[in-house]
């Protein structure tokens, strides 16, 4: 935790602060054989468990089915250990949005908080024509979403007791760029993150936000909604985007290219890895790497991965 704050607060780590997050599924596939991989590097994994590992075991939208939210929003999984997406939308028309009331209950902030859950309630065709043709059920829609959000953060806000890192998620991009441009983004998006954000910051905590998809041309922004840590991915950013917005900006935890995960050699992932750190890393900090293991990535390269991550967390240019 010292480096993941000193890194982010560019106070000099010891170390580039390295995480590899495993998928459920990748547990259920390799098991055993994954287990020793993760006990060869407690750099990463932290000291080994003697206890026994139950890979099967699963929860929320993790478990295979449909589940329910208190949004009304039906979730479909048809693969344990994978999550689900939503299929069910209980806003389809802009009529309903009218009807629409703020959930009683606090799951305080799930993934896809605020931008996704609109889609979520409306369905993705609907909330698109909804931001392309900015109807006034679209805003009313937005400070319900937002009302709700404001509730979870003013509950959040009352446990923590000191200054700590709080974690948000909500994935804003697509593969090659925002769904509804930057400039709408901006409109509708941009001032539902800064009020989110700023009552967390007046009370001096930290922001770490992991946001998927292509969102270089609004990392700016998001800084400027209180942000202190990026998550942006590799593959959908492209290197060049991320150092340019985020180098000696923001902290930066990169998601490596975990597309290209699955059919790298192991060669190939020690340069990838080595690559994005000498691009994006200083003595100061501002970098942390993450790798994102899903069941589609052979052994080989999972261990590859953790051990360039662990090679190359001392490379400070």
């Amino acid at each position: 935790m010292d480096d993941l704050y000193k890194a982010m607060l560019y106070q000099h780590p010891d170390a580039i602060p390295v995480r590899v997050g495993i998928l459920p599924r990748a547990w259920m596939k390799y098991r055993d054989e994954l287990d020793a991989i993760a006990r060869k590097h407690p750099k990463i994994f932290g000291d080994p468990s003697t206890a026994a590992r139950n890979y099967d075991q699963v929860d929320g939208r993790y478990v295979q089915g449909e589940h329910v939210d208190c949004w009304g929003c039906v979730w479909s999984n048809i693969a344990h250990g994978r999550d689900a997406i939503a299929t069910g939308h209980p806003v389809p028309t802009r009529a309903d949005v009218h009807k629409m009331k703020v959930p009683e209950e606090n799951p305080g902030f799930v993934h896809g908080f605020m931008y996704l859950r609109l889609g979520d309630l409306r369905g993705f065709e609907e909330i698109m024509l909804d931001f392309a043709e900015e109807p006034p059920e679209l805003q009313m829609l937005i400070d319900i979403v937002l009302e709700h959000n404001m509730r979870q953060g003013k509950i959040l806000l009352e446990t923590l007791k000191e200054p700590q890192l709080v974690w948000f998620g909500d994935d804003l991009g697509m593969q090659t760029g925002l769904a509804m441009g930057a400039e709408k983004w901006r409109k509708y998006m941009k001032p539902c993150f800064k009020a989110i954000y700023e009552p967390f910051k007046k009370a001096g905590h930290y922001i770490y936000m992991h946001t998927d998809g292509c969102i270089h041309e609004i990392i700016p922004d998001l800084v400027e909604c209180g942000v202190n840590v990026i998550n942006p991915q590799y593959r959908a950013n492209g290197l060049d985007n991320i150092v340019r917005v985020c180098k000696g900006k923001v902290c930066a935890d990169l998601d490596l290219d975990r597309q290209m995960f699955p059919f790298a050699t192991p060669d190939e992932l020690d340069a990838h890895v080595k690559g994005a750190v000498e691009a994006l890393a200083m003595p100061e900090g501002g970098l942390w790497v993450l790798a994102e293991i899903s069941d589609d990535i052979p052994l080989e390269n999972i261990e590859a991965i953790c051990t360039a991550l662990e090679k190359y967390s001392h490379w400070f240019g």
